[in-house]
């Protein structure tokens, strides 16, 4: 019996794309009741970007391409592309296939990943585990997500939320242990999708003149009941992810939290003894771009010369499903 070599997987490359057109939040006292400094101290969010002309898979597309310029990598060299979203363009095709299309990834297979705002993390084990397995040298891994459009504007409770954007991860073997994923708790609990869910287009309520008439196209949230399970699914599972690993607050350059609510993510990091320099925040400036929010966070930081070999990072979220869980890894990029 032949033995594979073990790998590790580690991210050496990034990409990101945001739309240029900006709503602050003196946009939205217009349109429903509220106000810039309501959205602010509950939230954090000052403004998001919205993507007017095109669709999901034009935001991973230009984040990819990004990716590719930047890492200076061919498109052909790419094995495998996942596309994590709870926006695709329409259900089949996968939005990773037309990403493939739009870069000229012409040796790649792809799929998209479903998890909403824990979909970045889920779709990052994945593009591991593949790497792991020593079959495939380069996966692209994109978290991207046109959340208005499936926002309904007249909804004060979620239309200040979301953003559209999409960032992306280019992961690759090394045979270096101490590098890379070290370690992912990720967990869903089937019985809170009434808390947050859209329930219009599926096979359980087909697109029709009802579900349109009953807005059950767009994002529904029970904000009160999905921030009490965040705060707690998201903080615990971060802590656990440390001491499982032996890990002390001193140890971690950066928690990166998805960007949902800074009141959670203060939440998060106070439990797991880390000082708010150490967490990586860009909810201000993008709103809750779902599966965009963590991988967008890393690129910036890197981007901004905050990250260096060697740092050890815990990514957490928590999404409808629900769906939860944290990873940590080291860095490998200098």
């Amino acid at each position: 019996m032949i033995k594979h070599k073990k790998y590790n997987a580690v991210v050496t490359g990034l990409g990101m794309y945001f739309p240029e057109k900006i709503l602050d939040n003196k946009y939205f006292e217009k349109i429903v009741e509220t106000s810039d400094e309501w959205i602010r101290t509950r939230t954090g969010i000052i403004e998001r970007r919205i993507l007017e002309n095109g669709a999901t898979s034009d935001l991973a597309t230009r984040a990819a391409q990004d990716l590719l310029q930047s890492a200076k990598v061919s498109p052909e060299e790419i094995d495998v592309i996942i596309v994590a979203t709870v926006t695709p363009d329409m259900f089949f095709p996968a939005t990773a296939c037309l990403v493939q299309d739009n870069i000229g990834a012409k040796n790649a297979w792809g799929f998209d990943l479903s998890a909403a705002c824990s979909g970045f993390l889920f779709a990052y084990q994945t593009g591991c585990a593949l790497v792991e397995s020593g079959k495939y040298k380069k996966v692209m891994v994109i978290g991207a997500d046109k959340m208005s459009s499936i926002t309904d504007y007249r909804d004060r409770n979620t239309c200040i939320l979301f953003g559209d954007g999409a960032a992306a991860f280019l992961i690759e073997p090394t045979e270096d242990l101490n590098l890379g994923l070290q370690d992912s708790l990720l967990k869903v609990d089937g019985s809170g999708r009434e808390a947050l869910y859209m329930k219009g287009g599926g096979s359980l309520n087909p697109a029709s003149h009802i579900t349109v008439e009953k807005n059950l196209h767009y994002i529904y949230q029970d904000g009160k009941a999905v921030f009490k399970v965040a705060v707690k699914g998201m903080a615990d599972i971060s802590y656990d992810i440390m001491k499982k690993n032996n890990l002390k607050s001193e140890d971690i350059a950066y928690l990166v939290p998805h960007q949902a609510n800074l009141r959670i993510i203060d939440a998060t990091a106070e439990r797991m003894g880390i000082s708010k320099d150490k967490v990586m925040i860009n909810i201000q400036k993008y709103g809750n771009t779902t599966a965009a929010t963590i991988p967008s966070c890393v690129v910036e930081y890197y981007r901004a010369g905050k990250l260096k070999k060697g740092d050890k990072l815990i990514l957490a979220a928590f999404g409808a499903g629900f769906t939860w869980g944290a990873s940590y890894l080291i860095w490998a990029m200098d």
